[in-house]
C-alpha cells in the first residue's frame, strides 16, 4: 500500500538561540524531504523575524510556550484543527512531549521521543550526541534521511546562505581607500549565565592587541550589553558599538564579512559562525562543546572557569585563524 502523502508538516523548535541556529540544518533536510508540503514552524517570539526569512518554512507561529491553561488549550486546539500529517519535534523536551499527548488520541505522525509516537528516536546515546548528529539520527529514524551522517563531527552545519543573499549590495568605498578588516566580538550571554562569560576586561585587552595588529573591532549583543561594549571601548576607543542595533539577519551578514569572530557560547556566535568566518568560541564548564559547539571554521577554547583563560591563549588562536593584515599607508 502506498504511503500517505505528506501535505502539512509542523516543525517544533522553541529555544535556545544557539540550538535554534543548529536546528536549521535539520529544517533544511525536512524541506528537501517534503518539497511540496506546507511547513509550519512552532517557535517563540525571539526567532520570528529570522524564521520568516527562512526558505524552509511557509508559516511561523510563536506561541510555543503558552502561559497558563487558557493559552495551552488554545495552542492544542489550533494544532488539532490544522490536521498536520506529520510533526518533527526538534525540541524533544517535556514541553513538546506535552503537545503530543494533548493531541491524542488522534495525534499526527510524530518524530520525537514522546511515549507512543509513531516515529520515535530511540537511540540510547541521543543525550550524548552533538545537536547536529542527534537531529540527523532522528531524521534517519523518521525515514527521510537514510544515509544521515551520525558519527561525531560528521553532520553538516546550518546553511545561512539565504540570509546572505538578502544582504544589500555594498556601496563603493569613498576615496578608494579600503576599510580595515574587522573582528566581530560577542562578549555577552544570558544575564543569568554569567559563568559562560569571559571577563570583559580580557575582551578589552584582546581587542587592543588585535587593533594594534591592524583589525578594527565591532561589538555586538543585546541592548542590555551596551556596558560591555563601553568597557571594550576603554581599551579601543574606535571600537564600534552595535549592541542593541542588530537583528539576527544582520548578525549573520556581519559574520560573513568578518576577518574573525570571537565570543562566548552564545546564539549570535553560532549564527555568525554559520556564515563561514574563522571563529573562536569560549566555553566554560557550564556547557559542553561536544554537544553544542558551532561547526565550520571554528576553534573551541575551554576552561573550567573562563576567568582563568589568559588573553595570550585566545590571541594565539586568533593569530592562527586570522593573520594580521598588511596595512598600507593612505595616499
Amino acid at each position: 500500500m502506498a504511503s500517505k502523502e505528506i501535505k502539512k508538516v509542523l516543525v517544533i523548535k522553541l529555544s535556545a538561540m544557539g540550538d535554534f541556529i543548529l536546528a536549521l540544518a535539520a529544517a533544511k533536510r525536512i524541506r528537501q524531504a517534503h518539497p511540496k508540503a506546507r511547513i509550519t514552524l512552532l517557535t517563540t517570539p525571539p526567532f520570528e523575524g529570522l524564521a520568516k526569512l527562512c526558505p524552509y518554512f511557509n508559516e511561523v507561529e510563536t506561541d510555543g510556550r503558552p502561559q497558563g491553561l487558557g493559552d495551552w488549550l488554545t495552542l492544542v486546539g489550533r494544532l488539532r484543527k490544522a490536521k498536520y500529517d506529520r510533526v518533527y519535534d526538534l525540541q524533544t523536551s517535556s514541553r513538546s512531549n506535552m503537545i503530543f499527548h494533548g493531541l491524542q488520541p488522534f495525534a499526527p505522525e510524530w518524530s520525537g521521543i514522546a511515549l507512543g509516537c509513531a516515529l520515535p528516536h530511540r537511540n540510547p546515546r541521543r543525550d550524548r550526541m552533538h545537536t547536529l548528529e542527534r537531529h540527523a539520527d532522528q531524521l534517519k529514524a523518521a525515514g527521510i534521511w537514510p544515509d544521515a551522517p551520525t558519527e561525531p563531527g560528521s553532520a553538516p552545519g546550518p546553511d545561512v546562505s539565504w540570509i546572505l543573499r538578502k544582504a544589500p549590495p555594498e556601496r563603493p568605498v569613498a576615496g578608494g581607500i579600503q576599510p580595515r578588516p574587522y573582528v566581530l566580538m560577542a562578549p555577552g550571554d544570558s544575564a543569568h549565565r554569567q559563568d559562560k562569560r569571559w571577563p570583559v576586561e580580557k575582551y578589552g585587552e584582546l581587542a587592543k592587541a588585535l587593533y594594534d595588529r591592524g583589525f578594527d573591532i565591532v561589538v555586538i549583543g543585546g541592548p542590555q550589553e551596551s556596558a560591555l561594549a563601553r568597557a571594550i571601548q576603554k581599551h579601543v576607543g574606535k571600537a564600534r558599538d552595535l549592541t542593541g542595533r542588530t537583528d539576527l539577519a544582520r548578525v549573520a551578514m556581519l559574520g560573513a564579512k568578518a576577518a574573525l569572530v570571537v565570543g562566548n557560547d552564545t546564539g549570535p556566535v553560532h549564527l555568525a559562525a554559520a556564515a563561514g568566518p574563522p571563529t573562536i568560541v569560549l566555553f566554560s564548564k557550564a556547557s559542553d562543546p561536544i554537544l553544542s559547539a558551532p561547526r565550520g571554521h571554528v576553534a573551541v577554547l575551554q576552561a573550567e572557569n573562563l576567568a582563568d583563560m589568559p588573553v595570550a591563549q585566545v590571541l594565539q588562536a586568533a593569530s592562527a585563524l586570522a593573520p594580521a593584515p598588511t596595512l598600507r599607508a593612505n595616499a
